[in-house]
């Protein structure tokens, strides 16, 4: 394919290099962060649940952009999908890791928010947790792996990105829509040729 679609290819990036590294952030800094200066297990999870409520409207927009720009994308590439040998097993498999990763985001918020809920001081969230009591141990551990679980789930999306853009590389897609057609007529095809000088 020869058009090219910068914005959407930079929103769809710039989107989710923002998700990766806030969630690693997060995991690795705010967290760290909140056990060294916490001291208490309610002044821990008062930091890092502060924290990570100034980073959510932040990575939601982040994720949006991803989204568009990643629609886009598809959208542009949907002749080429069907046509080109390995994009379609690619495709689906970002869809599914990007569905995954969107379900652990939903999921460390809404823990985020039970346990901010459960340490916070104020009398009316007190009231709220009270009525709504959970493990907080637990909670905690699941939180810690869900907060994990999101940077690696998109370090993955990143990984497969790049095979995405190695596939677009000329020698690939002609390579790959010849397996393709032979797949479709298989005997009435010569094998594959080299594609000499297109690298």
């Amino acid at each position: 394919m020869s058009e090219r679609n910068t914005l959407l290819r930079g929103m769809h990036d710039v989107g989710l290099a923002a998700w990766f590294g806030g969630s690693l952030m997060g995991a690795v800094g705010l967290n760290g962060a909140a056990r060294d200066e916490g001291g208490t297990w309610e002044t821990t999870a008062r930091i890092a649940s502060s924290g990570w409520a100034k980073w959510t409207p932040v990575n939601a927009a982040a994720i949006a952009v991803h989204l568009v720009g990643s629609s886009g994308l598809l959208a542009v590439n949907a002749a080429r999908i069907p046509a080109q040998q390995g994009v379609a097993a690619s495709t689906l498999a970002k869809t599914v890791l990007t569905g995954v990763a969107l379900a652990v985001t939903a999921y460390s918020r809404v823990l985020g928010k039970k346990i901010e809920l459960a340490a916070s001081s104020d009398p009316q969230d007190a009231e709220k947790a009270a009525k709504h009591p959970i493990d907080t141990d637990k909670a905690q551990r699941q939180l810690a792996c869900a907060q994990w679980a999101v940077p690696a789930l998109t370090g993955g999306l990143l990984l497969l990105n790049a095979l995405h853009g190695e596939q677009q590389r000329p020698a690939e897609q002609a390579r790959g829509m010849w397996q393709r057609a032979r797949s479709m007529a298989p005997g009435m095809m010569p094998s594959v040729p080299h594609w000499h000088g297109m690298h």
